[in-house]
Parts: structure tokens; sequence; C-alpha cells
């Protein structure tokens, strides 16, 4: 993680999940030159998270909870998220 947008992506899912497991991962560099590559180096990100807030929630809710959590984040200011949210023990 460097950048001060994977600082802020990882301050708004620690606050709203304290989860067990946090990786926020820049993937910007492989997506250069591809559409939404805006040149910041901030333009695709991995989220990779566990936190006891996803048991018993399906997929797409999870999904839903973390761009919900990172406001305007996803779609606006990050062309590109992928969210691994996994419960603990799965």
């Amino acid at each position: 993680m460097t950048g001060s947008l994977a600082q802020e992506i990882e301050a708004l899912l620690s606050a709203a999940f304290t989860p067990t497991r946090l990786a926020v991962i820049n993937d910007s560099a492989r997506h250069h030159g591809h559409a939404g590559d805006d040149g910041s180096g901030e333009s695709h990100f991995t989220v990779e998270i566990e936190s006891a807030a996803f048991a018993g929630v399906s997929r797409l809710a999870r999904q839903r909870m973390v761009n919900a959590a990172l406001g305007d984040i996803p779609g606006q200011r990050v062309h590109a998220l992928a969210v691994r949210a996994r419960a603990p023990g799965e």
C-alpha cells in the first residue's frame, strides 16, 4: 500500500469494520494506459478484508457494505475496486 488514497481506503475500512485482516493493494501500474487510468497512479485497487461484520452476509451484500463505507471513492475517485471480503474462518 502506498499513496494517500490507499491510506484513506485503509482508514475508512478499519473504522467501519474493525478487520482482523486488511490489505489494500494498488493495482494501478498493471493498468497503465488502459481505460480508467487517469495517470495518478491510484486508479485501480484490490481490497482484501476479513471481519466479523461479514459473517452470514452474502458476497454481494459484503461488496455493498465496503462500497458504502468508502463513500465516493469507488466509481468516482477510483476507476476499479476489486473486493475480497471474508468473515473469520472462511
